[in-house]
């Protein structure tokens, strides 16, 4: 059985085991590697990806239930150069060792493109499925507030 996938706008065929998760597939077949499987529990957000636009844990998806989904990972964000997320990032020099940011990065994206200009308490609600263990998430909360504003 061959799984046809939308990965950040480009067509792949999947031919392998259905019941693999997508986390795996997108590393190990494919290559991208930004998702990171962390936990694959659906615990910790490190893998996040967008699956038709709303954030999802690959690591719980199985690869034979996507087909015909449109799914966009960490490399898909930074196509056509930095994303602004990506960017704050970048200046307020949050990112630590790097292993969840590709997760939050894709959490952050998805809550700015619903409500762009969140309040302190929604960027940190948002991130509720996202675990750092190095940042103390304050940073990126600032990083994430100044963008937009000049």
């Amino acid at each position: 059985m061959i799984t046809k996938l939308t990965i950040n706008g480009e067509i792949y065929d999947y031919s392998g085991d259905p019941r693999s998760s997508l986390v795996n597939v997108l590393r190990e077949t494919f290559h991208m590697t930004g998702s990171k499987a962390v936990c694959m529990e659906g615990f910790c957000g490190a893998c996040n990806v967008l699956i038709d636009g709303e954030p999802a844990v690959p690591c719980l998806k199985a690869i034979g239930t996507l087909s015909g989904n449109e799914i966009t990972t960490i490399e898909g964000m930074a196509k056509n150069g930095l994303n602004p997320v990506q960017k704050a990032f970048e200046e307020y020099d949050v990112v630590q060792c790097g292993m969840c940011f590709p997760g939050i990065i894709i959490t952050i994206t998805y809550l700015l493109s619903h409500n762009p200009n969140p309040t302190r308490e929604e960027v940190k609600s948002a991130m509720i499925g996202n675990i750092c263990r190095c940042t103390g998430y304050e940073r990126i909360v600032d990083a994430v507030m100044s963008i937009g504003k000049d």
